[in-house]
């Protein structure tokens, strides 16, 4: 899980960038819109609905946006039709990018996305050329001095996780997507904060990149994130610590 592991801790770096230009707040109206139109507006029977509310809550969204946007997504209010789609490509080295967005034009974000890997030397495919290399995985990451490990594997494991890796800066415990909210409230039951929480695509292989290549594929994946209309960017992408530090800078 090495490869999704540094690329959220780049994608969560650059989060309170996001959050600071607005960002944020328009990727999450639109994950709280759509859930609540495809699964209702009540948080305790639609948990993706609850998921992304509880995930507004966190990044300080005020209370009126949130309501406001699950009734938009019920009807109650009008709003901006969404509809969700997956585009998946590859990056230098043959690097697996799966991109999922939100979109009220799939014209307009297909030409974009498409400009986009063309730019940083990759290729956009045919829709399933590389979403059966990742799976829906409940991913958290502990911040190491925040907690010791025994007890994020002990508290993460009795919770039903399935692993708890170091990735170097963090304890990452994966969980099945049913899992997720189970071990994200153990956590919290145990005073053990998270640096981040989240349902993603993990692969389930990753491929070594280096020098130009890395370079390549860490822009192509940063444009992609930074679009209006993608919520999120997988990737089966490895960068050395090395190349992090230095194209992090």
């Amino acid at each position: 899980m090495s490869g999704h592991s540094k690329w959220s801790t780049i994608k969560h770096k650059k989060a309170a960038k996001d959050a600071k230009r607005g960002k944020l707040f328009t990727k999450l109206i639109k994950e709280i819109t759509v859930a609540a139109k495809l699964g209702g507006g009540d948080i305790n029977a639609n948990p993706r609905l609850r998921t992304a509310v509880l995930t507004a809550r966190q990044n300080s969204m005020p209370t009126d946006n949130i309501d406001r946007a699950i009734k938009k997504g019920t009807g109650e209010l009008e709003g901006v039709t969404y509809e969700e789609v997956a585009y998946e490509g590859y990056g230098p080295g043959g690097a697996a990018v799966l991109v999922m967005a939100m979109t009220d034009n799939r014209n307009r974000t297909v030409a974009e996305i498409r400009r986009l890997f063309t730019k940083h030397g990759g290729s956009m495919g045919e829709s399933g050329c590389v979403a059966w290399m990742f799976h829906k995985r409940g991913v958290l990451s502990v911040e190491k001095g925040k907690a010791e490990e025994e007890r994020v594997m002990e508290v993460a494991l009795e919770a039903g996780a399935d692993d708890v890796t170091d990735t170097g800066d963090n304890f990452e415990i994966i969980t099945k997507p049913e899992g997720f909210e189970a071990v994200k409230t153990a956590l919290q039951g145990a005073a053990i904060p998270t640096a981040s929480a989240e349902v993603a695509m993990v692969p389930e292989n990753t491929v070594s990149l280096s020098g130009k290549d890395a370079e390549q594929v860490m822009k192509l994946l940063e444009e992609l994130d930074d679009h209006d209309d993608v919520q999120s960017v997988a990737s089966n992408a490895d960068f050395s610590q090395e190349d992090i530090e230095r194209l992090s800078a």
